[in-house]
């Protein structure tokens, strides 16, 4: 293993994170420097376009905690300068009277300060916020408070305050990484320019729905309209079990005159079916009239600058969380809806209006990048940006000519950017921020390569290949398959501070990302291709992959590795009892072991509904959850038929990787949090215990204070460590 860089950093204050000038003593990536780069956030040009406020997060291996700082710079990134004072995070910045001030969120308050961050103000009081949002003339404000939620897990016996213990009534008790006590609810609130009033009031007061929805939705999930009368909001107004297996969320419009609220995507007459709640809801949610009633995800309104439209993100099917995203434009004179991106199969990630109400910019990933794309209420769309990037962000400049855009790839973290969209060509680009340059200018990168491989069905897959810092094509190198989560998440251009493939090319590895089977930004018939089909085409998929970098000479075919997380950790459980002694290690981080209890473990029903078709009771197993079939173990087993039902698709629980664990022949690292309810850490203990038990050297690191993801720096610093030690073990010794 490479030993870890030592940095000569400029001393600061004990109690201070901030951002590390620092000089490496060698150009390979390490986890240290990984974790001492600065995040870019959120992020807002001013009224006049000549200034950019933004938000930077810094982390402290030695305190093991981060601060978030408020950056304010000229347009073209000169004059920086850091606004946040004290120890403290300051995050959520934005313009306000003009762009005279800014605010911004502080120990769970509104405050405002002038643009030198002189004259701090606190201007709200009370429980604490989780967001806000200002009216167009600022006489109103939106603010994110918990309220109590009680309708699964009741509340405590007043006699006995020290008891731990709760008594649980209906599902959605628990989501991501916490027990539902309480959730999110917007207010509103007059604002006088200074101070925000007491008298909030309760948009869905008396309702036990969330808005924002949990557990990622932020400010982008509501909006004012122009006028400031109206304002737009995304709930998904269920419960229990209701909630637990459906992802029909709508948008409401509340009209703040008379306290009224209506639903833009169902009849005021819509009855909610009736539904097994163990059975998939495509077949319902595929009969609905899509024009007149929007089943599945719809969120993130905004109005147009005329007032005239509500656009949103809107999702066809009910249930189906991976569903192509269309952007719905709703006429709100006529009702009419119309979606105005389908000529372009692919999913809208985010969106924004031009001034004239007439074109709309939107985010999309298309063969494993995230672009920017323009369309018009005809629905002609029109890609502005190439390369090899991903965009995550944009916002249309005051002069309606330009956007303001955050960009990042395999080989850079996130920084701004300022695009001129220019007709039949590719959009014009001028950096504004440089947060990690003179850290990056001191590293060796890898070359990343696109790479097509032939399917078993003569496909063509996209692949990245990352080769290492200092690649010699004469030398072999040992190489890692990576095997991506979601499941349908996209491996684009993406920069990650766990999954970085920098730094697995700095420790001297080749790695290949296959955009395999169930990915999008190819179509919806190559990204739907997955649901109900875990171990079938996509890992296919994966071994053409692999044996086709195998081939090049500089490959090492005798150790070769494969990683994952999510279902990549499940590609890799599946992969481990079924690779034909390919590979010399595996590690799996929160990867589904056992399909059939994941069912029952996991709070998002609707993905287990979908992607596994149907409780595993129903498909081919009889009352004790034995398959009716031959043992998934057996050498006689024919993937491709053995276990198919009659629509085809093949039963995700009679080819669940823990059926296959008399095969297991390789090394394997698991890894899980104990705070993750996506996929509970029972899964990865229970292969690692599967493993000891078989006589498989394996090793389980387990994070009793960690979700899905590793947030925590000394955790993050750990979970690099123990990950290329373990690869270096078995791949390079």
């Amino acid at each position: 293993m490479i030993a870890s860089a030592v940095m000569a950093t400029t001393p600061i204050a004990a109690e201070t994170i901030g951002r590390q000038e620092q000089k490496l003593s060698s150009d390979r990536m390490t986890p240290e420097v990984l974790w001492s780069m600065g995040r870019i956030g959120t992020h807002h040009a001013s009224p006049d376009g000549k200034k950019v406020v933004y938000q930077v997060t810094y982390y402290s291996v030695a305190l093991n905690k981060s601060r978030t700082v408020i950056v304010l710079s000229d347009i073209d990134g000169t004059n920086r300068v850091e606004l946040t004072q004290g120890d403290k995070s300051e995050l959520e910045p934005t313009f306000i009277q003009g762009g005279q001030r800014i605010a911004y969120l502080s120990g769970g308050q509104l405050w405002s300060m002038a643009l030198d961050g002189s004259d701090r103000l606190q201007m709200s009081e009370g429980d604490e916020l989780g967001g806000y949002l200002f009216s167009p003339d600022e006489s109103q404000v939106i603010l994110i408070r918990e309220v109590p939620q009680t309708t699964s897990i009741q509340p405590k016996e007043e006699d006995l305050p020290l008891a731990s213990g709760m008594v649980i009534d209906d599902m959605n008790y628990k989501h991501w990484d916490q027990y539902v006590t309480s959730i999110p609810h917007i207010f509103l609130a007059s604002f006088d320019g200074k101070k925000v009033s007491s008298q909030a009031k309760d948009l869905l007061e008396g309702e036990p729905f969330e808005c924002p929805m949990l557990p990622f939705g932020g400010t982008e999930q509501f909006c004012f309209s122009p006028d400031g009368k109206q304002i737009a909001y995304t709930c998904r107004k269920k419960t229990g079990v209701a909630y637990a297996i459906s992802t029909d969320s709508d948008i409401y419009l509340y009209n703040i005159a008379d306290g009224t609220t209506r639903n833009l995507c169902k009849p005021a007459d819509y009855q909610e079916p009736e539904c097994d709640a163990t059975q998939t809801l495509a077949i319902q949610a595929k009969n609905k009239s899509q024009e007149d009633i929007n089943a599945g995800y719809d969120q993130n309104p905004q109005f147009s600058p005329n007032g005239q439209y509500v656009a949103w993100q809107s999702m066809e099917h009910d249930g189906y969380e991976s569903d192509r995203t269309r952007l719905c434009v709703y006429d709100l004179k006529t009702g009419r809806k119309q979606y105005v991106t389908e000529s372009l199969d692919a999913a809208v990630d985010a969106f924004t209006w031009a001034p004239d109400s007439k074109v709309l910019y939107f985010l999309s990933v298309l063969r494993a990048r995230s672009m920017v794309f323009a369309a018009n209420l005809k629905g002609e769309v029109r890609m502005l940006t190439t390369g090899d990037y991903d965009y995550g962000a944009l916002q249309v400049m005051p002069d309606g000519k330009r956007l303001l855009v955050e960009r990042h790839s395999i080989s850079t973290p996130a920084d701004l950017y300022l695009l001129t969209p220019i007709k039949k060509k590719p959009a014009v680009l001028n950096q504004i921020t440089k947060e990690n340059d003179h850290i990056l200018a001191q590293l060796a990168l890898g070359e990343v390569k696109e790479r097509i491989v032939k399917t078993t069905d003569n496909k063509d897959m996209l692949c990245w290949v990352i080769y290492p810092s200092h690649f010699d094509p004469k030398k072999k190198y040992p190489t890692l398959l990576f095997c991506e989560g979601g499941p349908q998440s996209p491996v684009s251009q993406f920069w990650s501070y766990r999954w970085n493939f920098q730094i697995m090319a700095a420790h001297d590895y080749i790695i290949i990302a296959p955009n395999r089977r169930g990915l999008p930004g190819f179509g919806s018939e190559w990204n739907e291709a997955i649901s109900g089909d875990y171990s079938g085409q996509c890992m296919r998929d994966y071994l053409s992959a692999i044996d086709d970098i195998a081939k090049e000479p500089y490959v090492d075919a005798q150790h070769l590795g494969c990683v994952g997380a999510s279902f990549g950790g499940y590609s890799v459980y599946w992969l481990a009892g079924n690779h034909d002694k390919r590979f010399k290690a595996f590690i799996a981080h929160d990867g589904i072991y056992n399909t059939q209890q994941q069912y029952v473990e996991t709070e998002e029903m609707w993905f287990a509904n979908w992607d596994l078709l149907a409780a595993p009771w129903r498909r081919g197993f009889t009352a004790s959850g034995n398959p009716t079939v031959t043992t998934a173990a057996s050498p006689t087993l024919k993937p491709a038929d053995a276990f198919a039902s009659s629509d085809g698709k093949r039963n995700v629980f009679a080819e669940s990787p823990h059926l296959f664990v008399d095969r297991w022949d390789t090394p394997i690292l698991c890894i899980h949090g104990d705070k993750d309810y996506r996929i509970l850490s029972s899964q990865g203990q229970s292969a690692f215990n599967a493993a000891r038990l078989r006589g498989i050297p394996a090793q389980l690191l387990l994070y009793p204070d960690e979700n899905h993801w590793v947030l925590k720096p000394q955790n993050g610093i750990l979970w690099q460590r123990t990950y290329f030690r373990w690869l270096d073990k078995w791949l390079k010794q």
